[in-house]
């Protein structure tokens, strides 16, 4: 497939856009029923970049995820490409959006015991980030003393090792993604790249379509040995016959793998 096939559909629209303090708004799909409902927290890809895409892109994901009945936080953060974006605005943005989820709970039924992550591209990088983020030291300015815990993390054609995100999508993005080192953090991976912050302690899930260009499978199978040897529950899986643009598209096998994947993770 390529991104005409999926954003030439009509796109859904999504329950509630919700303002988030200090950050930018997400949107709020909610499944039918009284709930509480298990929370899907999505983070939208684009190589980091918003000119590439923001998190319109996920509607169709978002929606079919929501009648699967899921609640679904699909979030927005500032690209390396927008003032403010890159180290630290980027991830300060995610890190706020998630935990918005805790005020937000109680007033549209989410359940905070049963959260799971999904991202896609740049995305599954920034939900790993979020569910290593109790592993930042405190002298960082991404640290946050009490973060969203995850029950796990899917990650859909991810870049969760930024030493090894392809040039063809991250060699102008990562660089400003890191920001730059300074004798007081000498280690710009330190408190960026998820692979560097392993064990996350939760189970990690990295899908990846058998002609994904983007995130080839030898990205997820390498970062899901390097969890495993450190201790974590990971697991990579590669379908085929599918690229980058399956992994967020319904009704494909890729996207029927994520959302299993989903369930499974958010099952008691």
């Amino acid at each position: 497939m390529d991104w005409p096939d999926l954003l030439n559909r009509p796109r859904p629209q999504p329950t509630y856009t919700l303002a988030v303090p200090g950050a930018l708004a997400g949107d709020l799909w909610l499944p039918s029923g009284e709930g509480p409902f298990p929370v899907v927290l999505m983070i939208h890809g684009g190589c980091w970049q918003k000119h590439i895409a923001d998190r319109t892109i996920m509607n169709y994901a978002a929606a079919a995820l929501s009648a699967q009945g899921f609640a679904v936080w699909n979030i927005e953060y500032r690209g390396v490409d927008e003032v403010g974006g890159g180290y630290p605005g980027t991830f300060q943005d995610v890190a706020r959006a998630a935990d918005a989820l805790v005020a937000f709970a109680p007033r549209y039924r989410l359940d905070l015991n049963r959260i799971v992550g999904f991202g896609h591209s740049a995305g599954g990088h920034l939900i790993a980030w979020l569910a290593a983020r109790r592993k930042i030291a405190p002298s960082s300015p991404l640290y946050s003393e009490a973060p969203l815990p995850l029950r796990g993390v899917v990650m859909a054609g991810g870049l969760a090792d930024l030493h090894t995100a392809p040039q063809g999508c991250a060699g102008n993005s990562v660089p400003r993604l890191l920001g730059q080192a300074s004798p007081a953090r000498r280690d710009v991976y330190a408190d960026t790249s998820p692979s560097d912050l392993l064990p996350l302690g939760v189970p990690q899930i990295a899908i990846t379509g058998e002609a994904d260009t983007v995130s080839p499978p030898a990205m997820a199978q390498s970062y899901a040995a390097r969890a495993s040897a450190a201790g974590d529950r990971a697991q990579a899986i590669i379908i085929a016959d599918a690229g980058h643009v399956e992994e967020i598209t319904p009704a494909t096998p890729a996207f029927a793998r994520v959302a299993n994947a989903l369930r499974a993770l958010i099952a008691p």
